[in-house]
């Protein structure tokens, strides 16, 4: 590859791949069998550049490759006036280069729940993608380093990757123990706790493997995706463990490799009940929400089906934006059920491909953003100088048909 053997795109490629090789002390390389591409979010034309250079050499995928979200709904864009011709030209130039160099049209933050594009245990794979590597690594058990834009074009067209960090399995293990204590039952069944964990995880773990221990075996896809998200965002985690949960920590001993844990840490109802409340950010007290934004990561069938029993026969309040994020798989189902025009006379905003983080579509002027998605309200105030409260789904509905923020603290107190 490096000689030119397979084309110039791949020689370029290569004489990246070898040289971040170097600069993570890799002596050889892995092939890998999958890539999902995160630098497909336009964000100035350097990275457009690059990306047309590849493809003007000739370049194509050289294993499977899915694609991450990018700046716009790319069959309605033009729907929404905010999303200007200046900005749209170069964001689907963007994406389409990457989709003739063979990648797979998924446009999607959680390519994990399209069965066809996760790969399987032990499997090497080049992701991109906070959550999607931390999901991909601790609940699939794959085997990837959260690698960066441009990094994973490069990965995808010479299928290899430097083999270090979390591709081998001596750098797997479990590095801090964090037990959970006296968290009610009521709780631990609901998907807001699970963003709040997440968070409060990253935060504790700093770039250390947690272990997490005391949850339920009841937990599903949707809440760990949430707690992935979380901990990702919030800190650096792109591997944890779930004693009894997750395939690499069938127990406490297996998680760590037979190895004590460096620290173990206690987390009580106090640190969680304090986690959630750094999730909202309303310095001004604003009591009307301007934007409910809800799908980060993309919102799931199930997901899209709990919204779509809340608003039943209820109207988002006047003067309100209300957004799901989720992927194409998603939004034909619900337009085959016929939930997607039950979802948009309640006045939600249903969008493939994107997401309002990366997309300009909130109105100018709004005041506050409302979510249920952890991931958003950690982002939120510096991605779109906005202030953020945090809620659960049920009240970000609420909240969206009242006009004003509607919380309940009873389980968390």
């Amino acid at each position: 590859m490096l000689a030119g053997d397979n084309g110039p795109a791949v020689q370029v490629a290569m004489r990246i791949v070898v040289k971040m090789a170097g600069l993570f002390g890799a002596a050889s390389l892995l092939p890998v069998s999958r890539a999902h591409i995160d630098s497909g979010i336009y964000e100035g034309q350097s990275g457009l550049d690059f990306v047309e250079m590849l493809l003007a050499k000739g370049a194509r995928v050289a294993v499977p490759t899915s694609m991450n979200v990018v700046s716009l709904d790319l069959e309605r864009w033009q729907e929404n006036s905010r999303v200007p011709l200046s900005f749209a030209t170069p964001a689907r130039r963007l994406a389409q280069a990457y989709l003739k160099m063979g990648a797979k049209p998924t446009f999607t933050c959680a390519p994990y729940q399209l069965k066809e594009v996760t790969p399987r245990f032990g499997e090497q794979v080049a992701w991109a993608e906070s959550n999607a590597v931390a999901f991909v690594n601790s609940v699939v058990g794959a085997r990837t380093n959260k690698y960066g834009d441009f990094f994973d074009i490069c990965l995808a067209l010479t299928g290899r990757v430097p083999a270090y960090g979390l591709h081998l399995a001596e750098n797997r293990r479990g590095q801090i123990l964090l037990r959970l204590k006296d968290v009610p039952l009521a709780l631990l069944r609901q998907d807001a706790f699970y963003q709040v964990l997440g968070y409060l995880v990253g935060r504790l773990a700093g770039t250390a493997i947690p272990v997490i221990e005391g949850l339920p075996t009841f937990i599903t896809e949707d809440q760990l995706k949430a707690f992935s998200a979380a901990a990702a965002s919030s800190g650096t985690v792109a591997l944890f463990h779930i004693a009894g949960v997750t395939p690499e920590a069938p127990d406490l001993a297996t998680a760590f490799g037979g190895n004590p844990p460096g620290e173990v840490i206690d987390i009580t109802m106090d640190m969680l009940r304090r986690a959630r409340q750094e999730l909202s950010v309303n310095p001004d007290g604003h009591d009307r929400p301007d934007v409910i934004a809800l799908g980060s990561p993309h919102f799931s069938l199930a997901e899209c089906l709990e919204l779509a029993g809340l608003v039943e026969d209820r109207r988002v309040a006047p003067g309100l934006e209300f957004f799901v994020a989720t992927n194409r798989v998603v939004y034909q189902a619900l337009a085959a059920r016929g939930l997607l025009a039950k979802l948009t006379a309640f006045g939600a905003n249903v969008t493939q491909d994107t997401c309002v983080v990366v997309s300009p579509l909130i109105a100018p002027g709004a005041q506050l953003l409302m979510t249920n998605s952890a991931k958003y309200a950690y982002y939120a105030p510096g991605k779109l100088n906005m202030p953020v409260v945090f809620g659960t789904l049920a009240e970000c509905v609420d909240s969206a048909v009242s006009g004003r923020l509607v919380r309940d603290d009873t389980l968390w107190n």
